[in-house]
């Protein structure tokens, strides 16, 4: 049996795990020099991230070919064979694959896309062999290869790091505060942030259909319709309004959770309400996904909590109430007071369901507990009202979310966060503020995924 030293480690050809190979393209020696299967040059910019949802492997990867610049995701198997194996040409959650990396070829050079594209397959096995020969290395771990920022600011305690994550989150802070100025120029403030909790609501897998939502039930529609069916019991009607839009109450599912009573008197309400108004799904069952989503996040928890937040501040409307405290003089708060305003408990139906017809087994989690609601604060509400004062000329609304978003403590964090602490060796970091936060996902966004790594901020701060 041939043995190639690779990635740090002598591995066997048979029996290669994948996640090694995932290793060898993400800390590949030298990354000139390789060619794809079909003789075509190819120079890694950026190996792409971890994907923790459907699909390839890895995410935002980007590649220098021939015809130039390109970025998406990357997959990886073992033999080239594991893509038509592994059914990927049928899944259109792969469609945004630019190179398939394997470690040894055993079927053609290009694989297929469901939506009819192709992309090239790149085999490590040669490059791998030719290294070790290279470098005359025999039976000994080859030196592992690191990204151009791997460790740049390992050890670093003083100030240069933080003011320069503190410069890209004002930056960040910017670009989202002007990007609502221009929403605001075509919708007034109720919708747009209602449109922005929607989209944050989403959670990276259900963004797109939150979007949607919004776009297709404006709030001002919304809100006629949930007032001409009542005018006192507006939670329920506000919630089956929204699940019914979405294609997410019981009667519209496909598969019913375990089998939904319909005489259930919760569900038997929102499906009533849902009749009465007449409407119709403007999104279906379909275009949401539960894979590898928690539970506390799944589509109908975040819509019933919407519904909740419409119906606490349906007599001062969604901005008013959200954003009120910001217009006062002299606003002296920690930044923590409109996650606190935002966050919405289990209650009732909820506290026993995850879903329709779906048990909670031990607590449940809240429709939108305080990490989610401050992210929101941070990403919406602050630029929002930010860009609200700067159209209006309401200094005082401006500079109050300015210096909330400035003294903003640091939110939960996310998957993306922790990996560019791990690039940029500070996996004991601690990042104290949402400002900075924001800064280092300014960074990736901007000059990571973009191969931008000499501009990067951080690769040459001084301690």
């Amino acid at each position: 049996m041939k043995e190639s030293a690779a990635a740090g480690c002598l591995v066997r050809d048979r029996g290669l795990p994948e996640e090694r190979v995932v290793e060898m393209w993400r800390q590949l020696p030298g990354r000139d020099g390789l060619v794809t299967e079909e003789g075509e040059p190819v120079r890694i910019v950026y190996p792409g991230r971890r994907n923790d949802g459907r699909g390839a492997d890895l995410i935002d990867a980007v590649i220098d070919t021939d015809g130039g610049r390109v970025q998406g995701d990357v997959e990886v198997h073992v033999r080239s064979s594991g893509w038509r194996a592994h059914g990927h040409h049928r899944d259109p959650a792969y469609n945004g694959v630019i190179l398939h990396v394997a470690y040894e070829r055993d079927s053609g050079p290009i694989i297929d896309l469901e939506n009819g594209q192709r992309a090239p397959t790149l085999a490590l096995q040669r490059f791998m062999e030719q290294q070790r020969e290279y470098t005359g290395i025999q039976g000994t771990a080859v030196a592992e290869a690191t990204m151009p920022c791997r460790g740049a600011t390992a050890g670093r305690t003083g100030k240069s790091v933080e003011t320069a994550l503190d410069e890209a989150g004002d930056t960040r802070f910017r670009a989202r505060t002007a990007a609502f100025r221009e929403r605001l120029a075509a919708a007034g403030p109720e919708q747009c942030l209602y449109a922005g909790i929607l989209t944050a609501l989403g959670y990276t897998k259900n963004t797109s259909p939150m979007s949607l939502l919004a776009r297709r039930l404006p709030l001002d529609r919304l809100e006629a319709s949930v007032h001409r069916i009542s005018e006192t019991d507006t939670l329920p009607v506000y919630q089956a309004l929204l699940l019914g839009s979405a294609g997410l109450l019981p009667s519209q599912r496909a598969v019913k959770n375990g089998g939904v009573m319909q005489d259930d008197a919760r569900v038997a309400q929102l499906e009533t309400a849902w009749a009465k108004s007449g409407m119709e799904a403007v999104i279906s069952e379909n275009d949401w996904q539960t894979f590898r989503v928690r539970p506390g996040n799944f589509p109908v928890r975040r819509l019933a909590a919407m519904g909740c937040l419409l119906d606490r501040y349906g007599e001062t409307g969604l901005f008013a109430g959200l954003a009120g405290p910001l217009q006062r003089e002299m606003v002296e708060t920690s930044g923590t007071e409109p996650a606190g305003m935002m966050t919405v408990g289990a209650g009732d139906y909820w506290s026993r369901y995850l879903d329709f017809g779906r048990p909670v087994s031990g607590a449940a989690p809240a429709l939108l507990g305080e990490g989610r609601a401050a992210d929101i604060v941070v990403n919406v509400l602050l630029p929002l009202a930010a860009a609200r004062g700067e159209n209006t000329a309401d200094t005082v609304l401006a500079e109050n979310a300015r210096a909330a978003y400035r003294r903003h403590p640091a939110t939960p964090g996310n998957t993306l966060e922790r990996h560019m602490l791990r690039q940029l060796g500070r996996e004991r970091a601690r990042v104290t503020t949402a400002r900075r936060q924001q800064g280092l996902l300014h960074i990736y966004r901007t000059l990571c995924t973009q191969g931008k790594c000499d501009d990067c901020p951080l690769a040459g701060t001084n301690p």
